[in-house]
């Protein structure tokens, strides 16, 4: 394996999130589950590598992990692994942080503000829904952070008797439905799909021409539905999957100035 690989590592609420980088070029992503053991010191499972990079033969040795995780019994799993790289508050130069903002959500903003060079909004759509928004200068100017969709479809399901679980439709439901399964999907739904087209606007009051930049396993979905109903959305709304792994790059660039 080339000297200059290494992983990016986001221990999510649901999964693990993989990034292999050589240097400072992100070559591929994946996903995985949660690990349930303590890794060993020079252990790197092939168990979570994608099939077409084991058969690659890439990682027969350890190599480095920057890992950033907002999962503490994921972190703690990590704790041994000689090549860990725990990514902190500390390691990301954004101004204005609070003690207990999650080190996803400030990656994610730091890492828009590095690509774009100017204030940016960052909508990440996962297991929660959160709002982050930071200006040119580096400074976060605050968020927000309510149930994901999937979050709030399955919180109607465990903690009632009688409703179901729900898929997500790729598009909009009849907003006035005549079954159960639609009137859930349509409750949900339209609601946070407005909620969402209220904060980006209050964001563009202060800076107009700031990027809208959805992330996260349901972002993709969040910026169509969006679309859907207000069609009037600017181009300034768009979708970068791998915007945290931008930002474990920036702490890998500070720790390899080379």
């Amino acid at each position: 394996m080339n000297e200059y690989s290494w992983l990016a590592l986001a221990a999510g609420n649901s999964r693990l999130h993989w990034g292999w980088f050589k240097h400072h070029t992100l070559v591929h992503t994946w996903d995985s589950p949660h690990i349930s053991n303590t890794i060993k010191p020079d252990q790197l499972p092939q168990l979570f590598f994608s099939s077409n990079l084991i058969k690659q033969g890439l990682f027969d040795v350890p190599v480095p992990i920057y890992l950033a995780s907002v999962v503490s019994h994921q972190t703690e799993r990590w704790q041994n692994y000689h090549q860990l790289n725990l990514v902190n508050l500390s390691d990301i130069k954004l101004t204005n942080l609070y003690p207990t903002i999650g080190v996803d959500r400030a990656l994610a903003v730091w890492g828009a503000i590095a690509t774009y060079d100017r204030a940016c909004l960052v909508i990440d759509g996962g297991t929660a829904l959160t709002f982050t928004g930071a200006n040119q200068q580096g400074q976060l100017i605050g968020g927000a952070i309510l149930p994901g969709l999937r979050s709030q479809l399955l919180t109607l399901k465990h903690k009632t008797s009688a409703l179901p679980e729900v898929e997500l439709p790729d598009s909009l439901p009849p907003r006035w439905a005549l079954d159960t399964d639609t009137a859930i999907a349509s409750g949900v739904l339209y609601t946070a799909i407005s909620g969402v087209y209220n904060y980006i606007l209050d964001w563009l009051k202060q800076f107009p021409d700031s990027p809208i930049i959805f992330t996260g396993g349901d972002g993709e979905l969040l910026l169509s539905l969006l679309h859907q109903q207000f069609p009037d959305l600017s181009a300034q709304a768009t979708v970068e999957p791998h915007l945290v792994f931008q930002g474990i790059k920036l702490v890998y660039a500070q720790k390899n100035p080379q």
